[in-house]
């Protein structure tokens, strides 16, 4: 892509659409901490408090650009410096919060394919094939079959030799604090606000593409459910296994974009303003958060 033709398109951009986007993007990140802070903060006896979960969010948001999924381990690791608490817990918190968002994501797909079906329909007829899916399933079943029973034998053959050593005693108390962090959904007090929360996070997250759509000459006069089938596509690319979805974001954007009449050149450089507008709030707050974990020091329980 020509940089005088990202340039043109930065000219036309509405700073106050985007500005709008920028701010309740940053706002969705602490609502983010918010609501983990009440997951980590059940049954616990010491006070948890939002800004240290904001910045261990942040530092993991951080980590992912760098190696893919590891910024979840990471920002447990940072809440385990700040609070006492056990990692195992808080892992289970941070696969539950995960699976939710999954479910709610589904649903926006759900919602989308409601309001969008017949661009469903296009996609799913230019880029799915009925007869190579079953046949896929026809000859790849059994061998994967075959391979869960090895592995469900394995499993259950390595526990019989092992379950006398030390490690697995500890695999066994990290399996507790695991299942007891993913059980704070049940005990956690402020349920209300917790679900307030996640279908907030996702209000936003549509929002903020809504208003960086209207920011950009190209892409202004999209309609609502038509920014819905996009953030749905790029919720797709983010969930790829690379830096911060670098590369998958921008393709299945400007994939999608195609459909609404948005050419591939100016569909790429909407998806670069959303995904760079982005990575520039995880770069500086994330290197913030490092220096704050840095000099925060681990508080202590009182005996």
């Amino acid at each position: 892509m020509k940089s005088e033709v990202i340039l043109e398109a930065l000219k036309g951009t509405d700073l106050l659409w985007f500005s709008a986007a920028m701010f309740i993007g940053l706002l969705g990140f602490w609502l983010r901490a918010w609501r983990w802070k009440n997951l980590i903060a059940t049954n616990e006896t010491i006070t948890v408090k939002t800004i240290p979960i904001f910045w261990s969010l942040m530092f993991g948001n951080l980590v992912n650009l760098i190696f893919p999924r590891a910024g979840e381990v990471a920002r447990c690791g940072a809440v385990r410096k700040t609070y006492p608490i056990k990692f195992g817990k808080i892992f289970g918190t941070v696969v539950l919060e995960r699976t939710i968002d999954m479910l709610f994501m589904l649903f926006i797909i759900a919602l989308a394919f409601l309001l969008e079906g017949s661009i469903f329909i296009e996609i799913f007829k230019n880029l799915v094939s009925l007869d190579a899916i079953k046949g896929f399933i026809v000859e790849y079943f059994y061998w994967a079959l075959l391979f869960f029973l090895m592995l469900l034998l394995m499993g259950v053959f390595a526990y019989q030799k092992f379950k006398k050593t030390a490690w697995l005693g500890k695999l066994r108390q990290f399996a507790r604090q695991f299942v007891s962090g993913l059980e704070t959904l049940i005990h956690m007090e402020n349920k209300v606000g917790f679900w307030v929360a996640t279908f907030s996070i996702w209000i936003i997250y549509f929002l903020m593409m809504y208003w960086m759509a209207l920011s950009i000459p190209a892409t202004h006069t999209l309609s609502a459910t038509s920014v819905l089938m996009v953030l749905v596509m790029g919720s797709i690319g983010m969930i790829a296994p690379v830096q911060g979805g670098i590369g998958t974001f921008h393709a299945m954007v400007a994939f999608i974009l195609l459909y609404y009449g948005v050419s591939e050149e100016q569909g790429k450089i909407f998806a670069m303003l959303v995904h760079t507008s982005q990575i520039m709030i995880v770069l500086i707050l994330g290197g913030i958060s490092f220096l704050y974990l840095f000099r925060k020091k681990k508080v202590t329980l009182n005996v």
